[in-house]
């Protein structure tokens, strides 16, 4: 859904992207600052009930995630070490998100709660571990109902609406996330099992005879 988004921020993004490599900042830099700067808010203030607070500071961390790519666009043809870095380092950024929230609702909203959350951080990792797969064996897995950019969004405002009092608010998003990671999961594993198919039905498919 937020990638279609991403023409509007560039325009934000791209000046300050090119501030930072003027003023000799690397891309690999903005990338380690932006996930262990999100990863330590989200563990300090979540558990510390600072819900409101710390999603507006991860929102405004998690720019970083965006300033980097424009910085990579900038020095040239992206690599593939850059790919690499930013990827993993996005998984230790959710793990920090979604751990943070359910250390919060084990201490204030119980085991089940704490529990439903843990399950949303699994298929956050098993969503992207499917598409690194995928990418492994040929195949495309960018489908699916919750992106990571969805992922992050939804954590956020459930941390944000809970944190400015609405009641619910971050028992519901655990639970949205939670089924919509396992739908994307099916979807992809889905997705790549008929580009997989596809392939070995072409490779197997007899070739016309040509008339002369």
């Amino acid at each position: 859904m937020l990638e279609r988004l991403r023409g509007v921020q560039a325009v934000v993004m791209r000046p300050l992207a090119r501030l930072l490599l003027r003023l000799g900042v690397t891309p690999d830099a903005v990338t380690w600052f932006g996930a262990v700067s999100v990863t330590v808010v989200a563990l300090v203030c979540f558990p510390m009930g600072w819900l409101w607070q710390g999603a507006v500071a991860i929102a405004i961390l998690s720019c970083s995630d965006m300033i980097d790519g424009h910085m990579a666009r900038e020095v040239g043809p992206s690599s593939r070490w850059g790919s690499f870095l930013d990827a993993s380092l996005d998984r230790i950024a959710d793990a920090g998100v979604l751990g943070g929230l359910a250390w919060y609702l084990g201490l204030h909203a119980g085991p089940f709660w704490a529990v439903v959350a843990i399950a949303a951080l699994a298929a956050a990792q098993m969503t992207s571990y499917v598409k690194a797969r995928a990418e492994a064996v040929g195949c495309s897995a960018d489908i699916g109902i919750i992106t990571r950019a969805d992922r992050i969004a939804l954590a956020l405002l459930g941390a944000l609406l809970a944190g400015l009092g609405l009641p619910w608010a971050l028992e519901v998003t655990v639970a949205v996330l939670t089924v919509g990671g396992t739908v994307t999961i099916i979807q992809r594993i889905a997705g790549v099992r008929r580009q997989l198919r596809s392939e070995a039905d072409a490779t197997t498919r007899p070739t016309a005879r040509v008339r002369t």
